[in-house]
C-alpha cells in the first residue's frame, strides 16, 4: 500500500549517545512520529520484537539490525572505522553525522515514502502478472479461435483499464481471419477506419516482430517525432497507443492495438514483457486451433465420403443381387429339368456358369459385409452356438469344392463340444472364409486340417481356439502383416491368377473382433498357412463385446 500521511508513524531510535538520542527523538516527535528509544543492541532488539515500526534510525555501532521496516543509519563519513562497521544488507539509506534534527526528520519521511512506493509497485506488478496469467491460462484452455481472441482483448482491456483493444489477424494460412474488439463500458465502439488498414498494420507488425519489440505513443512530442520518422501508423484521437505484434517463426500473423483516449500511458518494461508473453500464447493458440479445426474438417469430409461409399455399395449390391437371384433360380431349373434334359456337354457348361455365378454371389455378399462393417452393430444376433457342430457344417458344405481341386479337409472333433454365445450366421461366415481360402491356396493333393480346443488363460478367462492349417503356397513374411487389409492380395495369389477379392480376411477379422475374439496368422512361403481364431467362452464377455 502507498504511504498514507493520515496513518500514525512510528520510529525506533537506537544511539549509545544519550544526548544526541534525546535531541533527535524530540525532533521526530515534534514532526508527528511516535518514538521509542534504546541505547544498546539489547534494547533495540526488544523494541523491534515488541512491534514493527514505520522506520528504524540507528547509529553505525548498532547497524547490525534485522527489521522489516526501512533502516536509516547515522554514520560519521570521516571515520574509517564507522564506515567499515556498517552492515549494508539491512540498510536502506544513511545520513552523515552530526545530523541536524530537521534533516533527520526529512530523510526519515522521504525514506518511508520511497519504500512504500516500491512496495506498492511490486504489489501492482504481482497483481498484473496474476491477471495476465489467468488470461494465458484461459487462452490455453480453449481451441476456439474466436474465443481466444476475445479472451485476449478483454483481458488486456480490463487489466490495463484501456479504452479500446483490437486484435486482428492477417490473411495467412497459419491462422483463420479474426477481428476481435473490446471497448470500455460507456464508450462508443472504435470505428474500423480509425486504425490502420491491413497492409499498413502488417508492415508495422512485421517491423516490430523482426525486432522483437512493441510500438507505443504516449502523446509526447518526442514520441510523435519518432513515429513520424519511422513511418509507423498513429491513431489521431488517442492520447496513448500500443501496438503488439503476434507472430510465429520469421513473420507476423496479426497485431494487437491497445488504445487510451484521454490519458497518456507510459508502459514499463515488465508490463511490455507480460503483454508480449500473452500475445505469444495467443498466437500459438490460434495456430493450434486452426490446425485442429482443419483436421476436424478433413475428418468430417472423410466421414461423409465413407458414408457415400457405403451407401453406394449397399445400393449396387441390392441392384446386383436381384437379377443374380433370378439367374441362379433359372440355372437350377434347367439343370434339374427332366422333361427336356440337357446333353452332357451343355451340363458341363452349365456347371461352369453355376460356379461363376456362385463366385459372383459371394463377391456381392463380401462387398455387402464390408459396407455394413462398423455401421450397424444390431446385425449381431447372439445365441448359444455349438462350435464343433458349426465346424462340421462348414466342412461338409465345402468338401465338394475341395474334392474338385483334389484337396482333403479333416476336422479334429473336440472331446467336449463347447457352447459359445455368438451370431451363428456370422460365425459360419468366419470359418467358411478361412476354409475356402485354404482350398483356393492349396494345390492338388494337399490337405487342410481344422482343429479346435478349449483352454483357460492366465487371468482365469476361458477361450475356444480354432485353427485352420493348410500345406499350400503360403505367404511371405513381408506381406503377412497386410493380409487383413481390405482388397489386399498377396503377390503369389496375383501371379498365380487365383481368384479372390481380398475382402474375406478383412471381414473375418471384423466379425471375430465384434465377438470379443482375436485372429492370428502364421505362414511360411511355399509350405503353408495356419490361421488361428480365439473366441471367449464366457457369456458375459461375449455380451459386453
Amino acid at each position: 500500500m502507498p504511504w498514507d500521511s493520515a496513518v500514525p508513524r512510528t520510529a525506533v531510535m537506537a544511539d549509545p549517545d544519550g544526548g544526541r538520542l534525546a535531541v533527535n527523538a524530540m525532533a521526530l516527535r515534534d514532526a508527528g512520529y511516535e518514538v521509542r528509544t534504546a541505547g544498546d543492541a539489547g534494547g533495540l532488539a526488544a523494541l523491534l520484537k515488541a512491534g514493527e515500526p514505520s522506520i528504524v534510525v540507528v547509529d553505525t555501532s548498532l547497524s547490525a539490525v534485522e527489521a522489516e521496516a526501512p533502516v536509516l543509519v547515522m554514520v560519521d563519513l570521516d571515520s574509517a572505522a564507522e564506515l567499515a562497521a556498517m552492515q549494508p544488507p539491512g540498510i536502506h539509506d544513511c545520513v552523515a553525522k552530526p545530523v541536524p534534527p530537521k534533516e533527520l526528520v526529512h530523510r526519515a519521511t522521504a525514506l518511508i515514502r520511497q519504500v512504500s512506493r516500491r512496495a506498492a509497485a511490486r504489489q501492482e506488478a504481482e497483481g498484473l502478472r496474476e491477471q495476465l496469467r489467468l488470461v494465458s491460462a484461459a487462452v490455453r484452455g480453449t481451441n476456439d479461435p474466436q474465443e481466444i481472441a476475445h479472451l485476449v482483448v478483454e483481458g488486456f482491456g480490463r487489466t490495463f483499464r484501456a479504452d479500446h483493444v483490437r486484435l486482428t489477424t492477417f490473411e495467412d494460412e497459419r491462422v483463420p481471419p479474426i477481428t476481435a474488439t473490446w471497448t470500455r463500458p460507456g464508450l462508443d465502439k472504435l470505428p474500423a477506419e480509425a486504425l490502420p488498414d491491413e497492409d499498413s498494420a502488417r508492415q508495422t507488425a512485421n517491423m516490430l516482430w523482426a525486432a522483437a519489440e512493441t510500438l507505443s505513443f504516449d502523446g509526447s512530442e518526442e514520441d510523435t517525432r519518432a513515429g513520424e520518422a519511422s513511418g509507423a501508423p498513429r491513431l489521431a484521437p488517442a492520447a496513448s497507443l500500443l501496438a503488439v505484434p503476434m507472430g510465429d517463426g520469421g513473420s507476423s500473423l496479426g497485431i494487437i492495438w491497445i488504445v487510451m483516449l484521454d490519458q497518456p500511458r507510459q508502459w514499463s518494461r515488465a508490463e511490455l514483457g507480460l503483454i508480449q508473453h500473452v500475445a505469444g500464447n495467443a498466437a500459438h493458440g490460434l495456430i493450434q486451433s486452426h490446425l485442429i479445426s482443419s483436421q476436424q474438417q478433413v475428418v468430417k469430409q472423410l466421414q461423409q465420403l465413407d458414408k457415400a461409399k457405403t451407401d453406394f455399395l449397399a445400393t449396387v449390391n441390392h441392384e446386383l443381387r436381384t437379377p443374380l437371384t433370378s439367374i441362379m433360380a433359372y440355372l437350377d431349373m434347367i439343370q434339374e429339368s427332366t422333361d427336356q434334359p440337357v446333353s452332357p456337354e451343355v451340363h458341363q457348361m452349365l456347371d461352369i456358369v453355376v460356379r461363376n455365378t456362385e463366385r459372383l454371389r459371394m463377391l456381392i455378399e463380401d462387398m455387402l459385409s464390408v459396407s455394413r462393417n462398423g455401421l450397424d452393430d444390431n446385425l449381431m444376433h447372439l445365441t448359444p452356438v455349438r462350435l464343433g457342430q458349426t465346424l462340421n457344417l462348414v466342412a461338409g458344405a465345402l468338401r465338394p469344392l475341395a474334392q474338385l481341386q483334389n484337396v482333403t479337409i479333416a476336422v479334429d472333433p473336440l472331446p467336449d463340444d463347447p457352447e459359445i454365445l455368438a451370431d451363428e450366421v456370422q460365425l459360419q461366415q468366419v470359418f467358411t472364409n478361412l476354409v475356402s481360402n485354404a482350398i483356393k491356396f492349396t494345390p492338388s493333393g494337399g490337405r487342410i486340417e481344422v482343429g479346435s480346443e478349449s483352454r483357460a488363460a492366465a487371468d482365469g478367462t476361458r477361450w475356444a481356439t480354432v485353427s485352420v492349417a493348410d500345406n499350400g503356397i503360403g505367404i511371405s513374411s513381408e506381406e503377412i502383416d497386410h493380409v487383413f487389409t481390405r482388397f489386399y492380395r498377396a503377390s503369389n495369389a496375383m501371379s498365380g491368377a487365383i481368384p479372390g477379392t481380398g475382402l474375406g480376411l478383412a471381414i473375418t477379422k471384423d466379425i471375430v473382433a465384434r465377438h470379443g475374439g482375436r485372429i492370428d496368422v502364421a505362414s511360411t512361403l511355399g509350405a503353408g498357412t495356419t490361421v488361428t481364431v480365439s473366441l471367449p467362452l464366457d457369456p458375459c464377455r461375449s455380451q459386453a463385446n
